[in-house]
């Protein structure tokens, strides 16, 4: 293999990715698995998750898929223990899995909210406190949080998800602060709309996505691969020097 492309390799490493039964989790775990890494996938779909799999394996490499609730306490944990069951340490942790519940704060019931932080916030948490343990250790692990320009400026309607990634950018934060001097290496990707099916459920209606679509620069809403690509930078060695950051990926809508 060439010099730079060795750079931008994780062979060999062991990756958890939650949400890994479609969209953005989907296609991370593929682009993972066919830069080198084998991949555990949490979710709840096993359907979903039995085809990540299969894709996985595709590539060559070895796919664990485990069912787990994440918005309960006990399913990050019980995700993080199976993953670390199988494969001895975790190297990279992706935390992806998300929901949105979207509708004005007047309008907006408490148990959305607490959805919202449960697997938004809380969960990529308890992964992280269980998982970073044996990445401090062997001193090397790359986590990367799934945020959303949603986490940095205001999008109307998405009080609950805006909080829960607005957290997230500064986990974020914390997390790199206290374990970079272990070599261990935290990051948050911040999507535009990406048309995955949750995205294409929330911005389906031409309606409601064209104002959007208005104030991109690019005109257009991103594909899941074109995330995963990010991903798979902040997971190699290619990225070492880079931790504690929010990275938009968002055709330019901040940039207004």
């Amino acid at each position: 293999m060439d010099e730079p492309l060795k750079r931008f390799s994780v062979h060999g490493k062991r990756a958890l990715v939650t949400g890994g039964s479609k969209g953005i989790g989907a296609e991370a775990a593929m682009v993972l698995a066919q830069a080198g890494a084998d991949v555990a996938i949490v979710g709840r779909d096993r359907e979903g998750l039995e085809s990540t799999a299969q894709a996985v394996e595709a590539a060559g490499r070895r796919c664990v898929a485990i069912e787990a609730d994440l918005s309960t306490v006990d399913g990050p944990r019980q995700a993080a223990a199976e993953a670390l069951r199988a494969f001895g340490t975790v190297d990279i942790l992706v935390n992806n899995a998300g929901i949105a519940r979207i509708a004005p704060i007047l309008e907006s019931p408490l148990e959305h909210w607490e959805a919202t932080i449960a697997v938004n916030l809380r969960a990529p948490y308890l992964l992280a406190q269980e998982l970073a343990p044996k990445m401090i250790a062997q001193r090397s692990g790359k986590i990367i949080n799934v945020s959303s320009q949603a986490g940095v400026v205001a999008i109307e309607g998405h009080a609950s998800y805006a909080a829960s990634k607005g957290g997230l950018n500064m986990l974020t934060k914390v997390m790199a602060l206290e374990w970079g001097p272990h070599n261990v290496q935290v990051n948050a990707v911040a999507p535009t709309v990406i048309l995955t099916p949750m995205g294409t459920q929330v911005w389906g209606d031409p309606q409601k996505a064209e104002p959007m679509l208005a104030k991109i620069p690019l005109r257009r809403f991103g594909q899941p691969v074109e995330v995963a690509d990010l991903i798979l930078f902040l997971a190699s060695p290619a990225s070492d020097l880079i931790t504690g950051e929010t990275i938009l990926i968002d055709g330019g809508y901040t940039a207004i």
